[in-house]
């Protein structure tokens, strides 16, 4: 069943064609990744799905759980059990990780609370207590956002580049955590620029230039994203070049 769809979306920003008649189809119960170099649109993509503040289409439209949502705000879709994890997570001066992860929960569960800081590989008699603040490193914050997202247990859950300022131990934890975010029902739309990662999905797909260019299995995708996209001198794309 489809939770996601997006129809001929386009958004320009500043000037600038960002995304360009772009068409994208999620299942739901599944990971699906889109790969893509820097600057290919992967991050607009992101924010315009979530209902972010001037990332709104031009022309197009976006259905979530069967429902046309292109003109509903951030709060309105968030309530629908949509959520993102940004790729650079934000500080909150003054609130402590245990009451950061509780605010997106149904009802507060410690234990959950505790089992989700354990799960991206932090302890959590360490960080309960903790501010949410420049005191903690740029990979501590991302993985404390994506502890929220666990415990939170939303329908659809995108991920803006969680591999980023990961070393490599945590990473394994981290795509192990996506793996039981699917477990425990969440879709995952899952945003990388590594295809290694991206491999851990049901299905990917390719961005290039604000365009989607090919689809389907992730090692293929990967494979043809290693070889073609990755040397690219311009990291640019035509529609006639589409596969």
């Amino acid at each position: 069943m489809e939770i996601l769809r997006l129809e001929n979306i386009s958004l320009k920003l500043e000037g600038r064609q960002i995304l360009k008649d772009l068409a994208l189809s999620v299942e739901a119960d599944t990971i699906h990744s889109i790969l893509g170099s820097n600057a290919a649109g992967k991050s607009s993509l992101a924010y315009l799905i979530m209902g972010c503040s001037d990332y709104i289409a031009q022309s197009g439209s976006v259905y979530f759980m069967g429902k046309d949502i292109t003109t509903l705000p951030i709060y309105e879709r968030a309530k629908m059990g949509l959520t993102l994890a940004w790729q650079e997570p934000v500080r909150f001066e003054g609130l402590k990780v245990k009451d950061y992860i509780a605010v997106g929960m149904k009802e507060r569960n410690n234990a959950l609370i505790e089992e989700a800081i354990y799960r991206v590989l932090l302890e959590p008699k360490d960080y309960l207590n903790r501010e949410v603040d420049k005191t903690l490193s740029g990979g501590e914050r991302k993985r404390i956002e994506l502890a929220s997202v666990f415990a939170m247990k939303p329908k659809l859950a995108i991920l803006d580049e969680p591999d980023s300022g990961i070393d490599i131990l945590a990473l394994d934890n981290i795509v192990n955590m996506i793996i039981e975010l699917k477990k425990q029902g969440t879709t995952v739309l899952l945003i990388t620029h590594r295809e290694e990662v991206s491999e851990i999905a049901d299905k990917t797909s390719l961005m290039c230039a604000g365009y989607i260019v090919k689809e389907g299995k992730p090692k293929e995708v990967g494979q043809y994203f290693k070889e073609k996209c990755i040397p690219c001198p311009t990291k640019t794309f035509s529609p006639e070049e589409k596969i």
